[in-house]
């Protein structure tokens, strides 16, 4: 079939809208004669397109190097293995294809690369521990596992122990019933029905071709059988529950199970061939997903190269697995460990409780010890905090809370800079220098309500135990902030490299500035073993003690300060408390804390630290009825037509006066207002509006 003339060209008019969509999205260009590539431009896995259908259609025509689906885009792409090929499988699909959403026909275009998303996930390196052991059993013995485990209902079996038929497949179980949702056992209720006695056959095999492996003798066994269409969704045995390894032998038919880490993104295809016994050990069975996609077609490698697709049969799994005697796992990767998190949700609840003390002990209390040590290597301004600082305008008022040894208090002349610390050694570091500050805590600062135009908080919100705490903290820098003003605060960061560049904190030790060594096994990080100490003034509560210029691997945690004393050549260590942030987190904490009354203008990361700047909305004062009688008011030297001493005073129904740029003003007692240039006193619509800036004295 060929299209006509007429429709060609309304079709690639199409095809030139969608790739002005796609190059700008994708950074990719097109080109107007064949290539190897060709991107189809209407329809990916937004659009419910899936990739074994596409590659059923196109594998008529051609090979198939590479399928290429960027996630929640509406194209996708293919790598064919000759142009001559691609330019047979575009002439075939373009406008005739109806794989589109809602039956469209498919757009199709040549490209000249492909972007830059995530790896081939079938030429990925498997997890570490994951091992695939292919033809482990015989037909014969395939068929008498299945006879053994037949999932047919069972009219001998008692009610308790009957099988079960859920959304994507039939389970069946032996030695204790795997509960799906918690993906965990009820070990107080075994079942009558044990594991076939021919399974130990299987388990003598495995000791000879693994006696490395850590063995035992499974307890508990359940069977999952697969229609084609039916799949089980991406999940990690509970790691409480089970010990290591867990073994997956299949029967029947060939699959395709897929294996995610959350903490890297990493994705990886491992085929799965008919009486293949996969073993899920270390790494791959602590710290990846695994899961199977309902479909009824699996895209695979093909044998000469390139990828073709498969159909899935009836499938059997038998999964076996040792229930842990203590429901508790020893494991080192803590991400996906339901027991590191329940250590985690008791020790942030010690840590809540005790939120004072523990500040008041590794906040408090360190940063007087070490005062002068911590001035003298704080000295340079951040570019980005002095430039906020400087764009202030004459006669506006910053305060900056909690402003260490002051150093953003020498970055103006012009404003009125103001500081605020808990530390008296770091205060006194600042009075040294002619710094106005003053000592209070930052959930209480000791300022009227809106009466100053800028705040800055660096590095200070981090050392507050609780996610209250910290809220608390901005809210006082939106309460002091005038209609208008801005709040620049920076927390630090837990992900320490963006757009794979280090942080300035990671670059100053040495070995992360080196190349890794081919030859070089890297540790993974989760995989080191982590120091705990117990938090002073916070009862039994623990928190692992950072390696100093190193990544992150927890959000709360102590932070070591090593200080050698005049009377000792020995390093003194004090540990100070920090929450670091997740992406987004500190932006979500501003808008809790200020709720519509800000606007977030900007949200960064620089160097190590996530960055925002927020702004306190103007605020409107409406009044119904206005008298006026005068009030002390002085206009500046070089002032627009000068008014010496008038007198204004409003009756309100309120306490407040509208000004200028809508920043209330307590008319508690006589005001006096220093107006700056180019005033106007206007009385209207029932309203009192000076317009123009002036400070309150």
């Amino acid at each position: 079939m060929t299209l006509s003339k007429n429709l060609e060209k309304k079709i690639g008019k199409k095809i030139k809208r969608c790739q002005l969509l796609i190059e700008k999205d994708a950074g990719i260009t097109f080109s107007d004669e064949p290539t190897k590539l060709i991107a189809i431009c209407n329809a990916g896995l937004s659009t419910g397109l899936q990739q074994e259908a596409l590659l059923k259609e196109a594998l008529q025509h051609g090979t198939i190097q590479q399928v290429l689906f960027p996630p929640g885009k509406s194209y996708c792409f293919l790598q064919c293995s000759t142009i001559t090929e691609a330019d047979a499988i575009y002439t075939a699909l373009n406008g005739l294809c109806t794989l589109g959403q809602d039956g469209a026909v498919l757009l199709l275009s040549f490209c000249n690369a492909l972007p830059a998303y995530h790896d081939d996930p079938w030429n990925a390196g498997r997890p570490d521990g994951l091992i695939l052991e292919r033809d482990f059993i015989d037909e014969t013995m395939e068929q008498a596992l299945l006879e053994a485990v037949q999932i047919s209902e069972d009219t001998d079996q008692p009610d308790t122990e009957p099988n079960k038929t859920l959304k994507h497949r039939k389970v069946k179980h032996f030695g204790y019933e795997f509960v799906y949702g918690s993906n965990n056992v009820d070990r107080t209720k075994p079942l009558e029905r044990k594991i076939p006695s021919i399974c130990g056959e299987l388990w003598q095999k495995l000791q000879q071709l693994h006696p490395h492996l850590r063995w035992h003798v499974p307890d508990q066994l359940t069977v999952n059988q697969y229609e084609p269409g039916q799949g089980i969704p991406p999940h990690v045995d509970t790691h409480s529950a089970f010990d290591d390894p867990i073994l997956s032998l299949s029967l029947g038919s060939d699959v395709v199970m897929e294996f995610k880490q959350p903490s890297s993104g990493k994705a990886v295809c491992v085929d799965l061939p008919s009486r293949s016994l996969l073993i899920m050990s270390g790494e791959s069975r602590y710290d990846w997903t695994h899961g199977i996609t309902p479909r009824k077609m699996d895209t695979i490698p093909a044998p000469n190269g390139g990828l073709t697709v498969r159909k899935r049969q009836l499938r059997v799994s038998l999964t076996f697995r040792k229930l842990l005697p203590n429901d508790q796992c020893g494991c080192t990767f803590a991400r996906l460990c339901d027991t590191a998190q329940q250590s985690v949700s008791n020790q942030a609840s010690l840590l809540a409780s005790h939120a004072a003390q523990v500040e008041a002990q590794n906040v408090h209390r360190v940063y007087n010890e070490i005062a002068k040590h911590f001035s003298d290597t704080r000295h340079s301004p951040w570019p980005r905090v002095e430039a906020f600082v400087r764009s202030l305008s004459a006669g506006d008022v910053l305060l900056d809370v909690g402003c260490g040894n002051g150093k953003y208090l020498a970055s103006s002349g012009c404003s009125v800079l103001l500081g605020c610390d808990r530390s008296e050694g770091l205060l006194q570091v600042c009075i040294e220098r002619g710094f106005n500050v003053l000592q209070c805590d930052c959930l209480a600062v000791p300022f009227r309500d809106e009466s100053v135009d800028a705040c800055i908080s660096i590095a200070v919100i981090h050392h507050l135990a609780t996610n209250e705490r910290r809220q608390q903290a901005i809210s006082e820098m939106i309460r002091v902030l005038r209609p208008g003003g801005r709040a620049l605060i920076y927390v630090w960061a837990k992900n320490q490299e963006a757009n794979a560049k280090k942080s300035s904190y990671l670059r100053q030790n040495k070995q992360n500035n080196k190349p890794p060594a081919e030859d070089e096994a890297e540790t993974p990080p989760d995989t080191q073993p982590v120091q705990l100490e117990r938090v002073s003034g916070a009862g039994d509560c623990t928190l692992p003690v950072h390696t100093n210029r190193t990544q992150f691997q927890h959000q709360d945690l102590l932070v070591p300060w090593k200080l050698r004393s005049s009377e000792s050549t020995e390093k003194a260590t004090f540990l100070r408390y920090y929450h670091v942030f997740e992406e987004h987190e500190l932006e979500k904490l501003c808008l809790a804390s200020g709720g519509d009354s800000i606007a977030l203008l900007e949200s960064y990361y620089d160097q190590g630290n996530w960055c925002v700047l927020d702004q306190l909305r103007q605020l409107r004062l409406h009044v119904h009825a206005l008298e006026l009688e005068l009030v002390d008011v002085q206009i500046g030297q070089d002032a627009v037509d000068p008014v010496q001493y008038r007198r204004l005073l409003a009756e309100l129904g309120t306490d407040r006066l509208l000004v200028a740029d809508e920043r209330p003003v307590l008319l508690g007692q006589c005001v006096k207002l220093v107006v700056v240039p180019n005033v106007q006193i206007e009385q209207g619509l029932g309203q009192l509006i000076v317009l123009g800036k002036f400070v309150v004295v």
